[in-house]
Formats: C-alpha cells, structure tokens, sequence
C-alpha cells in the first residue's frame, strides 16, 4: 500500500468495526457473519443475502425480478408510511420522470453550483479556524451541511435568524426517521406504534414544504414537483425521502472519508499529489459505504447464481461486504470495474445525488488540506443510527 501503511489499515478497519457496532450491533454481527459464506446466502428468518459486488449488480439492476414495494424492500417501508401513491411511485413510471426532470440539478456542474451556494461559506469558515488552531467537529460540521444542501435544494424558507441550529434540527429529524427502520432487518412490516412516531417526525421535517410548493422556483425540487403536477401530499412524501437521503448518507461518507485518510497515514501522498483527490473521495465511499444494506423483495422467481430465488423471498444486497472486498482504504488503487460504485446503488435507483456527495467530501477534504495535514484529537461513533457514522470527530491543524 503505497502512501500508507499495514498499521495504518488495521487502525481504520478498527474504527470503522467501532462505527458499525456502535450504530447496529445487528447489522455489525450479520457482517460479521456473511463474511464467511458464500456469494449469495440464505439465511434463517432474513431471505437471501448477497455479498459479491457481480451478483449485487445484477439483483439491482432486475427490476423484472426483484422490487423495492414488496416485504423487504426499501419502497415497503415508504408505502406503509405515505400510502398506495408512494408504492405506485416507486415501481411505475412516474419514478423515471421525476428523476428525468430533476436530472439536470444534480450534473457534476449542478452538484458544484448547490455545494458552494449552499455550504460554501461554511467550508471557508472551517478553514479560517483551522488555520487560526483551533478545534473544529467535522461530524457536527457534516450535519450542518448536510442540512442546508437538503434545504437549499428543496427550496426550504428555515427560521429566519436560527442559524446553523435550524439545519442541525433538520438533520436529526432525519435521522431519527431513519432509526426507526433499525428493526427491519427481518422484516420491514411496521408496527402501528412506530408508524405514529414516523408521521409526526414527518410533520416536523416537511412543515416547510407546503409554503415552498407554493413560491419555490424551477431550480428547486418542490418547485419542480408543482411544476409536474405531483400533488402535496406526495411531494411532502418525495422531500422526506430527499431529507433522508441526502443527510445521513452523506453526512457519514464525508466524516469517515476524513477519518479513513488520516487513520491509514495516506495524508502525505494527497498533499504531494492534489490530483489523488478523486481517488481518496473514491476510495472513501467505497470503504465507508454508507448505505450497507439494500433490500429487495422477490417478484417473481429468478434463478442467481444457481440458486432459486421465489417470488415472496427477501433478498438484502451487503453492499458494505460487496464494496469491502477489493481491499482497504488506498488512494493509489486504480477504478475498480467490479464495484462500479456500488456504494452508490445500482439500476433505476442509483443515488440521484451522487455527483452531490462527491462534491461534498471532496470539499471537506480540500478544507482540512488546505494549509498542510491534520491530525484527530477526539472522536465518538454515533449510537443506535440506521447509518453509521461519528457523533464527534474533533480534527486540529497538525
């Protein structure tokens, strides 16, 4: 490992180990598990379980076969908490045609344009304090971005004079939603009692929505909803999904890209070769894989990998195993073909932000850069969140 070192390898594998079972011992002891079984599992009260990047791809990319609206799907989940309308949405063509119409925010242009009007000023501001010695908390500063981009891009009015208060409320509403779904492993029927708690996290994330359907312009995804004619009801259903998707992921892949580049002593190679940057926004992704988990339910039956699987079956894709298995963090490794950033998802539902979370971490890594390396004081993993991530991660100018 050019640029790094074995120690260094093994000090990032345990902190991201820390990260996982600190924010889902469940989902930490299937990882665990999965490791020593074959690409594709089945397994007690779960489904099928896939851990090889080839079959991930193909399970994703099948929509014939396999489906989000379905128990053990993903799009279940949404269906129980925004009704029949949202199910329709994810498995018919509306889906293509809102991601049509959006398509054009989020370019690698696009993406470059929503960081810096949106967080730009506050990547500045963590620059000056670096240079300055002091302590900044790159997780709390995550959350805070995290928050405006979703705000900015939805076309959300926050509380005039609240700050970065507002935004570090938007994102733990978020999360909060999210954690909901820790028990939906085996299976992702909601109970009644949860299903309250999620419409009144609801509420308090889109009590914005309605006045921005109303008055957001065409560049904003609200704006584009009423432009389309989607109703409110459904549009409060889309922004909630954008305001989960677009803060915990990136939020986490940004927080553990830091942490991975400094804890495998591979800050020197970046400072000496700046055009590594795509490659350690790359790597970092794809070691931190912040989504591990992709459920699928089976449509129909479907042959994989010499196993049939039946219509009615679960399949959950360990994106985390499949991703993990070109080896660790390492910002000379070339593009691997066989991941193909499957970090990212696959298929129809390949993450619409993507462009927007590599702009984000690569920002956040050019601050930290800036005026030399940096060195971690302190960090803390997040607990008993869907994704996982660092509740504090304080970094000093080395």
């Amino acid at each position: 490992m050019r640029g790094g070192t074995k120690t260094g390898a093994k000090i990032a594998a345990r902190h991201e180990a820390r990260l996982l079972w600190a924010g889902n011992p469940g989902l930490y002891a299937l990882l665990q598990a999965a490791r020593h079984t074959a690409p594709i599992q089945r397994f007690p009260r779960l489904g099928w379980v896939v851990t090889d990047p080839l079959l991930a791809r193909r399970v994703l990319n099948d929509a014939a076969h396999f489906g989000m609206t379905g128990e053990g799907g993903v799009g279940h989940l949404w269906s129980q908490l925004f009704g029949e309308e949202m199910a329709q949405f994810f498995g018919g063509p509306r889906h293509a045609e809102v991601r049509a119409r959006a398509r054009d925010l989020f370019t690698e242009d696009g993406a470059a344009a929503l960081v810096e009007r949106s967080q730009g000023a506050h990547y500045r501001a963590l620059a000056e304090r670096l240079a300055r010695g002091e302590v900044v908390d790159v997780a709390d500063s995550t959350r805070v971005l995290a928050g405006r981009m979703v705000a900015d891009l939805l076309g959300l009015r926050l509380e005039e004079g609240a700050g970065d208060e507002a935004y570090r409320e938007l994102f733990s509403a978020g999360e909060r939603l999210a954690a909901l779904a820790m028990g939906t492993t085996a299976s992702t029927v909601l109970p009644a009692g949860v299903l309250h708690r999620a419409r009144a996290i609801v509420a308090d994330i889109t009590r914005g929505v309605a006045e921005g359907y109303r008055t957001a312009g065409a560049d904003t995804i609200l704006g584009r909803c009423r432009q389309m004619g989607l109703g409110l009801p459904m549009t409060r259903a889309l922004a909630t999904l954008l305001a989960i998707a677009g803060t915990e992921t990136g939020a986490s892949g940004t927080s553990r890209t830091v942490a991975l580049l400094h804890d495998t002593g591979q800050q020197a190679a970046l400072l000496a070769d700046p055009s590594l940057l795509p490659n350690a926004v790359r790597e970092g992704l794809r070691v931190a894989t912040p989504a591990p988990v992709i459920g699928r339910s089976v449509r129909r039956d479907a042959t994989v990998a010499g196993r049939l699987l039946r219509a009615g079956e679960r399949v959950l894709v360990l994106t985390y195993l499949a991703d993990n298995g070109a080896g660790p963090f390492d910002i000379h490794r070339p593009y691997v073909p066989e991941t193909r950033q499957l970090w990212f998802g696959a298929g129809r539902h390949l993450c619409l932000g993507a462009a927007v979370a590599r702009t984000q971490v690569a920002r956040m890594l050019q601050t930290l850069t800036a005026s030399g390396p940096y060195r971690i004081v302190a960090r803390r993993p997040a607990r008993r969140v869907l994704v996982p991530t660092y509740a504090s991660l304080l970094v000093q100018a080395a």
